[in-house]
């Protein structure tokens, strides 16, 4: 996936500047983007601050860390099952 060259708290600012009142064709024009990257960033951080971004992120961490645990632990299940199976447990 393509990097994007503004940050997350950078896309925050800039979704703050038109709730300000800066006209959205302005505010594209002065960071070199496009309509539809705005209303996409607008979708997805719409109304957040830094600071709930910055948990989100930690969340989304968290969870990534919890997806792979449960992966680890299905997996040994599934072996002791088979291995259960072929003893005659």
């Amino acid at each position: 996936m393509k990097k994007s060259r503004f940050t997350e708290t950078q896309i925050v600012n800039i979704l703050k500047e038109a709730d300000a009142g800066m006209k959205v064709e302005d505010i594209c024009r002065k960071h070199g983007m496009s309509n539809a990257t705005y209303y996409k960033w607008k979708s997805k951080y719409g109304g957040m601050d830094a600071s709930e971004l910055k948990r989100v992120k930690e969340l989304e961490e968290e969870n990534s860390k919890l997806k792979k645990l449960f992966a680890e632990v299905s997996l040994e299940n599934h072996a002791m099952k088979e291995l259960f199976a072929k003893k005659g447990w």
